[in-house]
């Protein structure tokens, strides 16, 4: 779990230096972007099969229960984590533009404000989803 939080900021940037590469020479990149594609491809297929082919290793049982456990929980927490931060910025996307119009409508007809809150509350619930989800997973621990 922890390689995916490392290497999950690689990938951001190398798919940021690829799409600039992309827009400033054009096909010459984009042919060797897709063989480096297939070269990481054929490793990642090449890992793959060794790791299902191995054997089961021996251990402790006391020690593997103990260490799925904490697996476990740590990506509850890390998926409780996403789960809000993912809803509250989509609930904050969709209030800017919800408000956004329902202060233009407000300036025009006053008498819509009961209907613009409406819909601004409605956008806001978004975030309130992520926090159950968010409760739910962390209860499941």
């Amino acid at each position: 779990m922890i390689v995916w939080l490392i290497a999950l900021p690689v990938l951001v940037g190398a798919f940021a230096g690829t799409r600039h590469l992309l827009r400033r020479r054009g096909p010459a990149v984009l042919r060797s972007v897709l063989a480096a594609d297939a070269a990481l491809f054929t490793g990642a297929l090449v890992l793959l099969l060794v790791a299902l082919s191995g054997g089961a290793a021996q251990a402790d049982p006391a020690t593997t229960a103990a260490a799925a456990n904490s697996g476990s929980q740590s990506a509850a927490l890390i998926g409780a984590a996403i789960a809000v931060a993912g809803a509250s910025i989509g609930a904050a996307i969709a209030v800017a533009y919800t408000g956004a119009a329902a202060l233009a409508a407000l300036s025009e007809r006053p008498e819509l404000f009961g209907r613009a809150m409406v819909i601004v509350g409605l956008a806001e619930g978004i975030a309130i989803y992520g926090l159950v989800v968010a409760i739910i997973l962390i209860g499941k621990t």
